[in-house]
């Protein structure tokens, strides 16, 4: 048996990330242009990082709570009373090691192998990979492109919902088409897993990301107390702080104690220096949220209004999130597309197919970065697509 042969199945079948692969051919190269990543190209503001200078000066480098600080807890009970009009104290509130980990926390706690979990796709991959090693099966549901937009048909939740089904995985606004479900797709959704008694993992990251409003509609505005829906967030993309892989969850107080066994067994809780910065955000950066959320509408705007005008990309400006799924006349193989773009633009693009079904045709851009950065690499795009 070889090294290979000898670790688990499931370790063996994480796949590798497709936008990974792309960054790895090309990361590092002058004058290159990275729309590949869902992350931005401002550094995470000096009152963050102050906070956690701070925090370190003053020697908070010891274990802390495994839910979290209690002073960021509240912080995030502040931060939902704001932002979603909604009063929950500390008690829903769990600090995590990234968005990533979150996720990963809440397939753990809902599933045991051989369970499924429903998911709408074209979707961040890193779902499916999470519900794969969790031992538990990751079943796709598509949301349909029409006209260069993206609808969800709800019938089709349910017909893909099983008795082993135990969780539906909702990401609104969506990465990477930027779909945002309606108050009223949410009610159905909802109605569904009450009807069939399952969970929601409720992905909200980019739920101030709206472009039609304040934000997005969300499970929030029309849950009842004790609903089976734990939702998933981070600091990366409202405050720039994607490198400090810094999450939480909102989910109800009677699973807490399970939350932070997991906590505890994973990660043995969020480094205290980094919760400091953490309340920083939540406090004192609503101004720059709100900054970052007008760039993302300034270069949203640059980047499609460019491609759409040159007859040959099938996309709408998305109602959310920070991304532009695209769809190139001429480009029959995106994947591959993606390195001959990049080597001949020096624009780093992620290929579709890292998205899974549906997502093959595709390809996606972050415009979260400085417009004139954008413009310049919607010129680049432009030129390279009327040349195919």
């Amino acid at each position: 048996m070889t090294l290979m042969e000898s670790l688990s199945p499931r370790a063996l079948a994480a796949p590798q990330s497709g936008i990974v692969e792309l960054v790895n051919y090309a990361r590092g190269r002058p004058g290159l242009i990275p729309l590949w990543a869902g992350e931005g190209d401002l550094p995470s503001p000096a009152f963050i990082n102050q906070a956690t200078k701070d925090s370190l000066d003053a020697g908070e480098t010891f274990y802390t709570w495994q839910r979290g600080l209690p002073e960021l807890r509240d912080a995030l009970s502040r931060y939902y009373q704001r932002h979603f009009g909604v009063s929950l104290p500390r008690e829903h509130f769990f600090a995590t090691s990234s968005g990533m980990h979150a996720i990963t926390l809440s397939v753990q706690a809902l599933t045991a192998p051989g369970d499924e979990i429903i998911y709408l796709t074209p979707s961040w991959p890193n779902i499916v990979a999470a519900i794969g090693i969790a031992g538990a099966k990751a079943v796709p549901v598509p949301v349909d492109f029409v006209g260069g937009g993206w609808s969800l048909d709800v019938a089709k939740i349910e017909s893909a919902i099983t008795p082993k089904t135990k969780a539906l995985f909702i990401n609104t606004p969506s990465n990477p088409t930027g779909w945002t479900a309606t108050q009223d797709g949410l009610k159905a959704i909802l109605a569904l897993a009450r009807k069939h008694g399952i969970w929601i993992i409720a992905d909200e990251i980019y739920a101030l990301y709206y472009f039609n409003g304040q934000r997005a509609p969300s499970f929030l505005d029309i849950q009842d107390e004790g609903e089976r829906i734990i939702y998933a967030n981070s600091f990366s993309k409202n405050w720039s702080m994607t490198g400090w892989r810094v999450g939480w969850l909102v989910a109800p107080p009677e699973i807490g104690q399970v939350l932070e066994n997991l906590i505890q067994y994973s990660s043995s809780g969020l480094t205290p220096f980094m919760q400091r910065g953490a309340i920083a955000a939540l406090d004192q950066g609503d101004d720059f949220l709100r900054s970052n959320i007008e760039r993302a509408r300034t270069s949203r705007d640059v980047l499609c209004d460019a491609l759409i005008a040159t007859n040959r990309v099938q996309t709408l400006k998305p109602d959310g999130a920070i991304y532009a799924f695209l769809k190139i006349d001429g480009i029959d193989d995106p994947r591959k597309a993606a390195f001959d773009i990049v080597d001949k633009t020096l624009v780093g693009l992620a290929p579709g197919s890292a998205f899974g079904p549906g997502g093959g045709a595709f390809l996606r851009a972050c415009f979260l970065r400085d417009p004139v950065q954008v413009k310049e690499a919607a010129d680049r795009l432009c030129d390279y697509i009327l040349k195919l």
